[in-house]
């Protein structure tokens, strides 16, 4: 295992890291504030969820797939973006039916959950930025190499949780006086339609 001094550091960076306005808190910033504290919390366990898939990735040298091509790493952006216009059009046509609120609350966990896993394991930057990142901190005198890399990534998710979390918490208080008024719901609605589709425009434009 890595010293504690350098845990520390990487902990710390990755903290900084999740601090950064990014596709990820953003897209927990919209659900939250559109859906509540517990979307949001939903989300950011499912995005957690997926960056293991990314350090499993990495660990087991599949990220490097991406990597070298372009095909693969193309693929799996495109469904992303996709996916991401999907979640932009309902939120559009909710905001323009009216009863938003009521279709707000079919959601469930497990289908926001699954929101956050797409999210994540659907944008291959977040793999190649692991393979980059993640073996700055291993050292093979510290032991194996793979428990190291997991170790980080679980690190890593630690401090997406706390930050996530904190981001959560903050919209979806914020959020709650909007969805108090039809008329405020039908406009964070919309918004949230316009993050979701921006956040899929620079999915798609993205490059390896």
């Amino acid at each position: 295992m890595q010293p504690i001094d350098t845990l520390l550091v990487f902990f710390m960076a990755s903290v900084l890291l999740a601090l950064t306005p990014g596709p990820d808190n953003l897209f927990v910033l919209a659900q939250a504030a559109q859906r509540g504290k517990m979307a949001g919390i939903a989300v950011t366990i499912g995005l957690c969820t997926g960056l293991l898939v990314h350090t499993s990735a990495v660990a087991l040298g599949v990220a490097a797939l991406f990597q070298a091509s372009a095909f693969a790493f193309s693929l799996l952006k495109y469904i992303g973006a996709a996916y991401l216009l999907y979640l932009a059009y309902r939120s559009f046509a909710s905001g323009a039916s009216g009863n938003s609120e009521q279709k707000t609350q079919k959601l469930s966990f497990s289908r926001l959950y699954g929101r956050g896993i797409i999210m994540n394991v659907t944008n291959p930057k977040v793999s190649l930025f692991f393979l980059a990142f993640l073996p700055q901190f291993t050292d093979p005198g510290f032991g194996p190499l793979v428990p190291q890399i997991f170790l980080l990534g679980l690190l890593f998710i630690l401090s997406t949780i706390l930050i996530f979390g904190g981001i959560s918490l903050l919209a979806g208080g914020i959020g709650s006086y909007f969805r108090k008024s039809t008329k405020a719901q039908l406009i964070l609605n919309r918004i949230a339609g316009g993050v979701f589709a921006a956040l899929a425009i620079k999915l798609a434009l993205v490059r390896r």
